[in-house]
């Protein structure tokens, strides 16, 4: 082969190896571009999939939170219902409880052996707290004269100097010791005075024992 035949033919090969080395450096340049693309398009897609499942996250916790508040404030209503209630039956309680009260101590006083305590629990009050004498007894009606003269021999129930009973028509039940402008009040009247310290006691009475 002549000089002259080979020239064209090393152009050629030159051209093609020069093509061959574009298609190589395109190819490589492809791709590192492919690479960066999907590196950058995997970490697109894994902050997205973080931020998907923080937002689910927050959005549970969100729902757990309001479910719980729901359930807070459903059991604050029932306990302030439940609260409302035990108020207004214990307010039912203590009225029926007064209204009952008069017409039950009324009838212990009618019974000699209640009548005879609750004269003895009333002189026992009086004696540390009244001067000696004379005493006077201002009692109910109904209280027999044959359990007053008693009363009144018996040493050591009422003061030294015998007692002077008086019969008050307005005294439903029960007596009071009147001495040195002193008074203790035991009628039915007198007791039902401080109807706050009675529905204290009472509630009191019905607390559970410890």
């Amino acid at each position: 082969m002549t000089p002259e035949a080979q020239g064209p033919l090393e152009v050629e090969r030159a051209m093609k190896a020069l093509l061959d080395l574009v298609e190589s450096y395109r190819a490589r340049l492809c791709q590192k571009i492919l690479g960066e693309a999907n590196a950058r398009a995997q970490a697109l897609r894994g902050q997205a999939y973080a931020g998907a499942r923080a937002r689910v996250r927050q959005a549970f916790d969100e729902q757990r939170l309001r479910r719980r508040e729901r359930i807070a404030a459903a059991q604050a209503r029932l306990a302030t219902q439940r609260r409302l209630q035990e108020q207004q039956r214990t307010a039912a309680l203590l009225r029926l409880a007064w209204e009952q009260l008069p017409g039950e101590l009324g009838a212990l006083w009618q019974q000699p052996e209640t009548r005879a305590t609750w004269v003895g629990a009333v002189l026992a009050a009086a004696r540390p707290r009244l001067p000696p004498g004379p005493w006077r007894i201002v009692h109910a009606a109904e209280w027999p004269e044959g359990e007053r003269q008693l009363l009144a021999q018996t040493p050591g129930t009422v003061s030294e100097v015998a007692p002077r009973f008086e019969v008050d028509p307005t005294i439903v039940a029960g007596l009071k010791v009147v001495s040195g402008g002193n008074v203790i009040d035991g009628t039915l009247e007198g007791l039902l005075a401080d109807r706050a310290d009675f529905e204290a006691r009472l509630l009191r009475g019905l607390e559970p024992s410890a």
